[in-house]
């Protein structure tokens, strides 16, 4: 996979690349990912990508012109490669493993990251395949959400975690995950579980499997409407619901 990140500031996103598994991912060309400094687009002396809006009001705006030219420019890098053009803003659909799954089988991404009030509506409307955000919440750019995003990505992307590690997490199938533990087995007077050293491997995946039906019961019991139940699930969280009225 091929990603192009645009920013005017690539010094933000230059830190998280650069240490623990992304790094790998690049070094073993799993991944590229490219930083683009959005002002080598523009052609006046200043630099400028910004401007005023049409019709007054506070802030700044994205020009349009800087922001085209480095796509397109992108885009003939790389025209072998099928493009998805993605805008980092609140009005996006909301970031989730899912969508992750999706952006991991492309093959280039092109990510924009806005700044200032926002970005000229014709980038919007013209260029982009694909909005998306990372949360209700505002954020002074778009390149936390952007390293956010590779992140979730680059990890599932063939040959950079092994296949049982991404498929036991929290949202692989729409649950959070159960709880963990590793020595010692007693710590401050609190002791792992028994079923998890008795070497059992039916019983620690039925543990496993209860656990994380409860914690989702509790904390995100919204998850639960997308889950395959199997007859056991439900009884278990019949269980759970009887215990808690």
């Amino acid at each position: 996979m091929k990603i192009d990140l645009v920013t005017i500031f690539p010094g933000i996103l230059d830190g998280p690349f650069r240490e623990s598994m992304i790094k790998r991912a690049v070094e073993q060309n799993l991944v590229d990912i490219n930083l683009v400094d959005l002002r080598l687009y523009t052609e006046d002396r200043h630099r400028q990508v910004d401007d005023n809006p049409y019709g007054g009001g506070y802030g700044m705006i994205m020009k349009p012109e800087p922001i085209f030219k480095a796509v397109e420019d992108l885009k003939s890098r790389s025209e072998d490669l099928p493009t998805k053009v993605i805008l980092l803003a609140p009005q996006g659909r909301s970031f989730n493993q899912q969508i992750a799954c999706e952006l991991a089988e492309e093959k280039h991404l092109i990510m924009i990251c806005g700044r200032y009030e926002g970005i000229d509506e014709r980038v919007r409307t013209a260029l982009v395949d694909d909005e998306i955000s990372i949360g209700d919440y505002v954020l002074t750019g778009g390149e936390l959400a952007a390293a956010v995003v590779v992140d979730s990505v680059v990890r599932l992307l063939p040959g950079v975690l092994a296949e049982e590690a991404s498929t036991e997490e929290s949202f692989t199938e729409p649950l959070l995950e159960y709880p963990h533990y590793t020595r010692p087995r007693v710590f401050k007077e609190m002791e792992v579980p028994p079923v998890l050293v008795s070497g059992n491997h039916g019983e620690i995946a039925r543990w496993r499997r209860e656990k994380s039906l409860e914690i989702t019961f509790r904390r995100r019991p919204e998850l639960l409407k997308k889950v395959n139940l199997s007859p056991e699930d439900r009884d278990y969280l019949e269980k759970i619901k009887k215990q808690q009225s």
